[in-house]
């Protein structure tokens, strides 16, 4: 999609935008508008528009990688059936592969060998030109990068017909193997992601009491149910049954830092679930409740409610936050939304505020160095764990798409835990 924008020279407006040339590079052009901006902003539109239905790529050996995937985001990408969620992930991979020395090459001459390189580097680790990849990255990333190079080579030999072949198809994303020094002593040895003990999250939220209280809501919520930091800011009150002890999972909030907006999405799966939680939650929440209906009344009309508006982008669908004390006049479009975690004054707490907070705690509150809110998800796995829960029941109440992922978590138990096993062998035998 050609990019343009107009500017004003004396009292006329201009409009221009870039075209390839007969060789295949980009270059500016620039038209004369009219007196008024909106109308010459309509005269860019309509330019694009029809450069875009009538352009030809002279010559495919000129176009780059990195063009070409821009390309790719620009007319399939942004106006395709993924989710928001999923398009900003590939927009930022895009973005990172572009300090690859790869993302340079004429498309024409990228090999197979190349590419394998580069998704190698991307599990494995390494660096290359301005691209570093440290110790290499999860298996999972490296299937974002090879999916986005698939579907723009595709885009380029099925609709743009500039290529015959896919130099994709012979890549494969490589397994690391998990290997480990047998001469580490156990002190050595760095053990990832250590639950949370009681004691260790009473002690968090006596901390959080004093320094940050409006988050300590959504960081109980999280304990005791495993939401991830979107989905527990976007829990609502509609979401949770007090008398039944339950709470269903619909949505999560998070920051798209390409239009600068908090939005309102699915969860990362795309699935609704439930899950269930005991009395201390459920005396919380109601504390909760009660809380935030007197700080209505304390703040009078200055209290914050929670609204939604529903955007359409390129055939995407997009629901914008947004909050407006009692003063203020609600559009037509605003739709309102009960929100659980709030601040005192009523709007909504974020989630980029919440992973903030949690930065914060790991650089002032000792012992917990390695804090994030993740880890409030891990540590209610581990308690489900080791209180017998079985890995069905894991799998639906976090929300994993296959048990194979739940069962990674039951790969990794603590000592305790494998401890006890061992032991019932010693109570069969006698």
């Amino acid at each position: 999609m050609a990019k343009g924008s107009v500017r004003k020279k004396g009292k006329k407006w201009y409009y221009r935008f870039y075209v390839e040339d007969a060789t295949g590079r980009l270059i500016q052009k620039e038209y004369v508008g009219t007196e008024s901006k909106s109308e010459t902003e309509k005269l860019l539109r309509k330019a694009m528009e029809e450069y875009e239905n009538t352009k030809i790529v002279a010559n495919s050996e000129n176009i780059t990688l990195a063009m070409l995937l821009d390309n790719w985001a620009d007319e399939e990408l942004k106006t395709g059936p993924l989710s928001n969620g999923t398009v900003q992930e590939y927009l930022h991979a895009i973005k990172r592969f572009k300090d690859h020395p790869l993302s340079s090459r004429k498309i024409s001459s990228v090999t197979s060998e190349q590419l394998q390189a580069f998704v190698d580097l991307i599990v494995f680790g390494g660096k290359e030109g301005n691209f570093d990849a440290g110790n290499g990255y999860t298996r999972g990333y490296a299937v974002v990068f090879s999916a986005i190079l698939n579907h723009a080579f595709r885009y380029a030999i099925t609709r743009k017909k500039i290529l015959a072949y896919n130099p994709m198809k012979e890549v494969k994303v490589k397994r690391k193997k998990i290997t480990a020094d047998p001469f580490l002593s156990e002190d050595e040895y760095d053990e990832n992601a250590i639950p949370l003990t009681p004691e260790m999250f009473s002690r968090l939220i006596a901390y959080m009491e004093k320094h940050h209280p409006e988050s300590i809501l959504a960081v109980q919520i999280s304990y005791y149910t495993g939401l991830r930091v979107g989905e527990a800011s976007g829990l609502t009150w509609q979401d949770i049954n007090l008398d039944e002890q339950y709470l269903t999972v619909r949505r999560s909030v998070g920051y798209n830092s390409v239009r600068h907006k908090t939005e309102i999405g699915p969860t990362k799966r795309g699935k609704i679930r439930v899950v269930p939680f005991g009395d201390k939650l459920t005396e919380i929440l109601k504390a909760a409740k009660a809380k935030q209906k007197f700080n209505e009344k304390t703040y009078g009309e200055l209290y914050q409610r929670c609204y939604y508006k529903e955007v359409l982008e390129k055939n995407r669908n997009y629901y914008e936050y947004y909050s407006l004390n009692g003063t203020q006049e609600v559009p037509e479009d605003y739709h309102s939304i009960d929100f659980v975690c709030r601040r005192d004054d009523g709007s909504l707490m974020r989630s980029f505020t919440l992973t903030t907070v949690c930065k914060k705690i790991s650089e002032k509150l000792p012992g917990f160095e390695d804090f994030h809110f993740h880890l409030l998800r891990h540590t209610f796995t581990t308690n489900l764990i080791q209180s017998g829960a079985s890995p069905k029941d894991v799998q639906e109440m976090l929300g994993h798409s296959d048990i194979g992922t739940t069962m990674n978590w039951y790969a990794h138990g603590t000592k305790d835990t494998k401890r006890s096993s061992v032991k019932m062998l010693d109570q069969l035998t006698g």
